[in-house]
């Protein structure tokens, strides 16, 4: 690292960078759509231009999905699944453990069942293992199941699809996971990160699983429409109602909050607010969530409890609360899912010391965080990677070794696609199963195959990154002074939701301020007041920075002024009506 880089390297190890933008462009947005130009800068920044406006203002689903036919494979699956509904076919469902396996399957059952079938549904615990399993299938068959559907998994699952077909199954994949140039020879794989698919829709790539699933719905719906199926005894659905799952399963994967995305999620929320899912409804209450819920509280307070029965509980409980139509077993669902969140959270502590303890106690030879322990819980390797990105800032990869076999997941850094590399890893006969996306993986390997592995990514990181030292980059869209961080400008930044990735929070940076009464609070936190020399002041929180050099800066802080990094939200907790900075970097402001 050069030595002008590291004097402008922050406490938190980032660079940052104010984002320059296009003024001329930014004074365009806001005069022609009478913006705030602080509104308008950061629409320009993330690259609106003035035909995108309106569409990125007031996302509207008819806007933005074209029709689901678009999608290969697309109208062949919707015809045979609305066959399957009018001849009152028994109907198979496999999903995945994760919120967008649960909201996947429970947009798909909740329709079935709306139209007079009820399906079978299996949600494979991680011992079994991501997507379809023979043992599952032969299950299905058993119960005289005809057609198999896949949601959220499948596209590389060639081996158990095609015993599914032997066995007698039309099958059905609804997938977003990265594809081979092989498909499983099967009755329909609708994918739109199919490498064959047109080019023509761009955001639809984008799209979780549960998004391709209420696609499909949509054109199973128009199926059963046009063969009269709708009549008195059975109303067709206003499938409007169930974007509150669409929105949660679409946040919480991660997908990028882009064109029909975006649709989803705004309208999604304000589905979710009216307050019609009962197992969403008693988890918001239990949450302590009495505001109307926004794409944060999705991402991190209600995600989180679902996810947690599939990290260390029972994998089928988040689609039996989202698909729950009685009060009195929604509170026992959530008060069980509460329960697993608070035991994911002490395992996940357990795992993530060890592996930090791995990481730091040896040299490196790869430019990646590479650990594995006997004693590790499936369900939280995926996210202590993540954590081990965050503080390393480079790929990892964690694994938990099992009797049978290694099982492991993997969080990266931009410059490194794990798609690919898991693919590439399967080629080369190193991992026995994998996929993922581009930023996050899950695969499985041999235990005698773990250091041929760790050579196999090291390497590939390495030339991937080209040997530089990756230093992380703090986009910052706006600097002001702690008196402009006030309640105005948290609401014209509301306008800006849903944020999350391709359209992220805006950070802002307040200059030269004073860290006073730093108090430790939680696991790790930092509840402070920023002030300024103009006499303004706000309330400051930074999360989980009790063990670093940030949470040690600020607790000592004393009459030194820093420069202060992170996004402004609304604090209406118990009522209030104020604003709140959560802290993600500082740095010390130098005497000049």
């Amino acid at each position: 690292m050069s030595e002008n880089l590291a004097k402008n390297i922050s406490i938190g190890g980032n660079l940052w960078q104010v984002a320059t933008v296009d003024e001329r462009h930014a004074e365009l947005l806001a005069q022609r759509f009478n913006l705030p130009f602080i509104m308008a800068k950061i629409m320009a920044l993330r690259g609106i231009s003035v035909d995108e406006v309106e569409k990125f203002l007031s996302p509207k689903i008819n806007n933005l999905m074209p029709d689901p036919y678009v999608l290969k494979d697309m109208q062949k699956a919707a015809e045979r699944i609305a066959q399957a509904i009018i001849n009152k076919e028994r109907i198979a469902i496999i999903g995945d453990y994760d919120v967008d396996g649960a909201t996947s399957t429970s947009v798909m059952k909740l329709f079935l069942r709306s139209v007079g079938v009820e399906p079978d549904v299996h949600i494979p615990d991680r011992d079994e293992g991501y997507g379809p399993s023979k043992q599952a299938i032969d299950n299905f068959a058993l119960s005289g199941c005809g057609l198999l559907m896949t949601l959220d998994c499948g596209t590389t699952a060639f081996e158990p699809l095609e015993y599914a077909v032997e066995k007698g199954f039309d099958v059905i994949v609804l997938d977003h996971h990265e594809a081979e140039i092989k498909l499983p020879k099967i009755y329909a794989v609708v994918n739109p990160k199919r490498l064959d698919e047109s080019d023509d829709y761009p955001s639809l790539k984008y799209m979780a699983a549960v998004g391709v699933v209420f696609m499909t719905v949509v054109a199973v719906n128009r199926c059963l429409r046009e063969k009269g199926f709708y009549k008195d005894e059975i109303k067709e659905p206003d499938l409007k109602k169930w974007l509150d799952l669409v929105a949660l399963g679409t946040v919480c994967d991660v997908v990028q909050l882009k064109g029909i995305n975006r649709a989803y999620v705004a309208q999604g929320l304000k589905v979710m607010a009216q307050r019609g899912n009962i197992g969403l409804t008693v988890l918001m209450d239990k949450a302590n969530l009495s505001e109307a819920p926004t794409a944060f509280h999705l991402g991190y307070v209600l995600g989180p409890r679902i996810n947690a029965c599939g990290r260390v509980g029972d994998a089928d409980m988040g689609n039996q609360l989202l698909c729950c139509d009685n009060d009195y077993q929604a509170q026992l669902l959530v008060d069980k899912l509460n329960e697993f969140n608070i035991t994911r959270k002490d395992i996940e502590n357990h795992v993530l010391l060890s592996a930090i303890e791995q990481v730091e106690g040896s040299p490196q030879e790869y430019p990646i965080a590479f650990v594995y322990g006997n004693d590790w819980h499936q369900g939280v390797i995926g996210i202590v990677a993540g954590r081990l990105k965050e503080r390393y800032n480079v790929p990892s990869f964690v694994m938990s070794i099992e009797p049978d076999e290694v099982k492991g997941s993997a969080r990266s850094i931009p410059q490194v696609d794990l798609g690919a590399l898991v693919i590439a890893a399967k080629e080369r006969g190193i991992l026995t199963k994998g996929g993922g996306h581009t930023m996050a993986a899950g695969f499985s390997l041999e235990e005698a195959k773990i250091e041929e592995f760790k050579k196999f990514v090291g390497e590939y990181v390495s030339n991937k990154i080209d040997g530089e030292e990756v230093t992380p980059v703090i986009e910052i869209d706006s600097v002001l002074d702690v008196g402009g961080a006030n309640i105005d400008l948290a609401d014209y930044l509301e306008k800006l939701e849903p944020y999350g990735a391709g359209n992220s929070e805006p950070k802002l940076m307040l200059k030269k301020v004073n860290i006073i009464k730093p108090v430790l609070f939680g696991v790790g936190h930092v509840r402070c007041v920023l002030t300024s020399q103009n006499g303004g002041n706000i309330k400051g929180i930074a999360f989980r920075v009790g063990d670093n050099q940030i949470g040690h800066t600020m607790l000592n802080a004393k009459k030194d002024f820093f420069d202060v990094v992170g996004v402004l939200r609304h604090d209406k907790w118990n009522g209030r009506n104020d604003v709140q900075f959560i802290i993600e970097d500082i740095r010390k402001v130098c005497d000049e």
